[in-house]
């Protein structure tokens, strides 16, 4: 396991290196945008980089432009270590396609728990195609399909399929899912945003009438496949 560490905060950078080396993991250290993206791009680290830990703001610009370079050919997961810990921003590197969004400073111990649920979650769900309807979902490279055409997802739509994926034929409430798609932040996102979400998903499945993302009144939705 090969992690992809940015952080312009060289006493930061060395301590996430030397804890997470201690977990038997390598690490790939960038301070910069520019040094991120030629990480990725290497030869000899791009193919074996598996996770990304990003700071926000960098000297060169902010971890969202590497967040989006990663998820245009990878669904690796991807934290966010930042002091930024506004509404704002923290929804915005969800809907990026963050996994998670941990705010300095943290614990070195609760970051790896972290870690180690979401490196879980990615090796559980790799080569799987779920069918949903006329769709297909491919969740190794994250795509869905419907009569062989790709149906474009958002990086939050698609979390949002994802989660209903690993919990179909499951009650589920909006407090879980919210606590599952934003790990315990769910604060930061209301009632009406996840409304909005759920809407365009079933749009996008051609399931305006609730038949596969089903809502059961007073008690939450389910994944009917």
């Amino acid at each position: 396991m090969m992690v992809l560490v940015v952080e312009d905060d060289k006493i930061i950078a060395e301590g996430l290196k030397l804890a997470l080396t201690g977990e038997g993991m390598e690490v790939t250290l960038a301070s910069s945008v520019a040094e991120a993206f030629a990480a990725l791009d290497s030869e000899d680290t791009g193919k074996k980089i598996d996770f990304c830990l990003l700071d926000m703001t960098l000297p060169d610009g902010n971890g969202m432009e590497i967040c989006t370079k990663v998820r245009e050919t990878s669904e690796m997961p991807i934290i966010f270590l930042t002091a930024m810990d506004d509404e704002i921003h923290t929804v915005l590197a969800f809907d990026k396609g963050a996994d998670d969004y941990i705010s300095k400073p943290f614990h070195i111990k609760e970051l790896i728990a972290r870690m180690k649920r979401l490196i879980k979650r990615t090796k559980s769900s790799a080569n799987t195609v779920c069918v949903i309807g006329d769709n297909s979902v491919d969740i190794t490279n994250a795509k869905m399909y419907r009569g062989g055409e790709e149906v474009p997802l958002t990086a939050m739509e698609y979390k949002l399929l994802l989660v209903f994926i690993n919990h179909a034929g499951e009650v589920l409430d909006r407090d879980q899912i919210l606590n599952i798609l934003w790990d315990d932040v769910g604060s930061f996102v209301n009632d009406n945003t996840l409304t909005v979400y759920i809407k365009r998903l079933r749009s996008k499945l051609g399931d305006d009438d609730g038949k596969f993302i089903e809502t059961l009144r007073g008690q939450g939705y389910r994944l009917n496949l």
